[in-house]
C-alpha cells in the first residue's frame, strides 16, 4: 500500500466501504418505512439543518430540497438498510408519481393533505382508479390548525375507507413551526369520532400521537383498526424521551400495532438513524424489532403473504 498513489488508496478506501454497505444489506431483514415524503408542505433553504427538539437545539443534518437529489439519496439509504417498501405522500403529487415511477415495487404513493380540498376529491379518485396512487395521507390539517374530526376532512375518511386505503394522519402534541399549527388539535381523542363512523377504516398516527400518551394507548385499546407510527420521535426528541414513550405502549400490550417510520422529508441520512433507533433499544426483544420494523406494517398493509415476510417469519424462528 505505501507505493500506491493516493488516488488508488482512495479508490480502494471507496470500493471497500460499498462492497461493505452491499453486504450489510444482504445481512438485514426487510424493513417497510411507513412514512416517508417527496420533500416538506413548506419550503426551506438548502442546507436547513434537520429538525431537533426540545430548543435550544441544533440539527446535524442538511436539508437535501431538490426532488431528484432527495430521491437519490432516499433510494440509497433504503438500498443500505434494506428497506423494501415505503408509504410515499407529498404536496406535488407530480412529484409523488415521479419517485413511484422510479421505483413501482418500492414506494405506496399517497397525497399530502394540508387544505382540505386541495387535491380535488374527483381528481384523487381518478388516480386511485388509475393505480397511480393506493394510499392516503398524510393527513396534515393539523398544521392549518384543523382537528380530525372536523367536518371538512370527513371526505378523506370516507374515500380511504370506501377505497380500503392505508391512511396516515399527523395528530400529535409537536409539528412544525407555521402560524396556524395547535397542539390542542392534534389530541387523538379527536380521532374517535372518526372511527366510529368509519369501522373498517385503516388508519395510522404518526409518532405515536407524542406526547398524547395516555390518549394515544385509550384510542388503540377501543379501536382495534387504529395503529401507529414512530417516525420522527426516534431522531428529533432525545433518544431517552423516545425511549420512554415507546417502552410504555410495549408495556401495554401494543407492540403489535407499532409500526417502523423515519419521516425523513428533507433529510434521507435521518432513516439510518431511525433505523438504529430500533434496533438499539434494548428494552424490545428481537421479536419486538422485527414486529416494529417488518411484520406490522405487513399485516397492516395486506402483505402478510409476500416473500419477505415468509422471510422474515422465518429468520424469527430460527432465532
Amino acid at each position: 500500500m505505501k507505493n500506491l498513489p493516493t488516488i488508488f488508496i482512495i479508490i480502494l478506501i471507496c470500493l471497500n466501504v460499498y462492497a461493505q454497505d452491499d453486504l450489510d444489506a444482504q445481512k438485514r431483514l426487510p424493513i417497510i418505512d411507513m412514512h416517508m415524503h417527496t420533500g416538506l408542505p413548506e419550503k426551506i433553504p438548502a442546507g436547513t439543518p434537520s429538525l431537533c427538539r426540545p430548543e435550544p437545539c441544533e440539527g446535524d443534518i442538511p436539508a437535501t430540497v431538490d426532488p431528484a437529489q432527495l430521491l437519490k439519496k432516499t433510494l440509497a439509504v433504503m438500498d443500505r438498510y434494506n428497506i423494501v417498501k415505503g408509504f410515499l405522500s407529498g404536496v406535488d403529487l407530480s412529484i409523488v408519481k415521479k419517485w413511484k415511477q422510479a421505483a413501482p415495487e418500492r414506494f405506496i404513493a399517497a397525497p399530502f393533505i394540508l387544505k382540505p380540498g386541495s387535491p380535488d376529491l374527483e381528481k384523487l379518485r381518478q388516480e386511485y382508479t388509475s393505480g397511480n396512487l393506493s394510499g392516503m395521507g398524510e393527513i396534515g390539517t393539523q398544521l392549518l390548525g384543523i382537528s380530525p374530526n372536523d367536518a371538512k376532512v370527513e371526505p378523506y375518511f370516507k374515500i380511504a375507507e370506501e377505497l380500503d386505503l392505508p391512511t396516515l394522519i399527523h395528530t400529535l402534541g409537536i409539528g412544525p413551526y407555521l402560524p396556524h399549527f395547535r397542539s390542542a388539535a392534534g389530541n387523538p381523542l379527536f380521532l374517535e369520532d372518526v372511527l366510529v363512523n368509519h369501522l373498517k377504516l385503516r388508519l395510522f398516527v404518526e409518532n405515536a400521537g407524542y406526547p398524547y400518551r395516555e390518549e394515544m394507548i385509550a384510542m388503540m385499546y377501543q379501536y382495534p383498526q387504529l395503529y401507529a407510527d414512530v417516525s420522527t420521535i426516534t431522531w428529533v426528541i432525545p433518544r431517552t424521551a423516545f425511549y420512554d414513550y415507546l417502552k410504555a405502549f410495549i408495556r401495554a400490550g401494543l407492540g403489535k400495532r407499532i409500526m417502523f417510520g423515519s419521516d425523513q422529508m428533507v433529510w434521507p441520512e435521518k432513516i439510518g438513524v431511525a433505523v438504529e433507533a430500533i434496533e438499539q433499544a434494548p428494552f424490545l426483544t428481537e421479536g419486538q424489532k422485527r414486529d416494529i420494523l417488518y411484520n406490522n406494517a405487513a399485516r397492516f398493509l395486506h402483505l402478510e403473504n409476500t416473500e419477505n415476510n415468509q422471510v422474515a417469519h422465518k429468520t424469527r424462528s430460527q432465532d
